[in-house]
């Protein structure tokens, strides 16, 4: 890296096995004023690095720079491996890793039920929408999980994965909502059938996934898949449990995007109503 000049970062652990392993090539896929995108050629998941300032949001598959970098070509040929990122005339060491998927902890029911109303009534109240229409393939994904029914839940997320413009299409940013609240809230309520759904569910989305939409869409939904999420949908988790205030958490969310915050708050809603309604359930029933 002799020549570059050398900057750190702080790594979600989900990068490991992508920046750890030996030196890959890769091309910048997208680059806005925060956030530069990398595309590693590699089966590895995830496939695409996000290097982020720290004004930007914190995705699970993002290195966190210490400073800014600059708008780079969108093709532009870089490398990823042996603990850093080689892109320009940068050079980026990490320095420190973080984790995108922290345990919460125990929660009591009531808690939960309580949370739920309470964020229903703050996405009921903001001008933010999903951008999908609730009643067609999210209702019909809500409405399986909270049933737990495995056929239901897996053809509704069939019908959503892919579904709706942009880079993070619509219809992945509800399902890597639900996946992560049916995770880490099954565990924080003791609710083993929502884990157990959780698992069928992330097995199906992410079979195809690098197929069915956006490169970083796909990623995020491996992401998901695993429990790990952005530092926004973290802290309304971490409300949900108690260990935080929900407004300023659930409106941070809310604004990320166009309709991403919405979104995933949709999914976070869906998947805690189906953790209190399967709360009581066997894994396997």
């Amino acid at each position: 890296m002799g020549g570059r000049t050398q900057i750190g970062g702080a790594a979600s652990i989900a990068l490991r096995p992508a920046l750890e392993s030996p030196r890959r090539p890769a091309r910048v896929l997208a680059a806005f004023p925060l956030a530069v995108y990398l595309e590693v050629r590699s089966e590895y998941e995830p496939h695409v690095i996000a290097l982020v300032s720290g004004e930007a949001a914190r995705l699970p598959n993002a290195v966190v720079v210490a400073a800014p970098l600059a708008r780079l070509p969108l093709g532009d040929e870089c490398w990823v491996g042996e603990g850093s990122i080689g892109l320009g005339g940068v050079g980026i060491r990490v320095r420190r890793w973080w984790d995108p998927a922290p345990p919460l902890g125990s929660a009591e029911p009531s808690r939960l039920t309580r949370a739920l109303a309470h964020l229903d009534d703050i996405c009921d109240h903001s001008q933010r929408r999903p951008g999908l229409d609730v009643a067609g393939a999210p209702g019909l994904l809500a409405s399986g999980c909270l049933a737990g029914s495995l056929v239901d839940g897996i053809v509704a997320a069939e019908r959503l994965l892919g579904l709706g413009p942009g880079l993070t299409p619509s219809g992945d940013d509800m399902l890597c909502g639900l996946l992560v609240a049916l995770r880490h809230l099954g565990l924080a309520a003791g609710a083993p059938r929502a884990i157990w759904l959780a698992d069928w569910l992330a097995a199906a989305v992410t079979y195809d996934a690098r197929t069915r939409t956006t490169p970083i869409s796909a990623t995020l939904l491996h992401c998901a898949a695993r429990g790990q999420a952005g530092s926004e949908v973290l802290g309304v988790l971490r409300a949900i449990a108690g260990h935080q205030p929900l407004d300023p958490a659930a409106h941070r969310l809310l604004s990320l995007g166009h309709t991403s915050g919405a979104d995933l708050a949709w999914g976070i809603r869906a998947g805690l109503a189906a953790v209190l309604a399967l709360r009581s359930w066997p894994a396997n029933r």
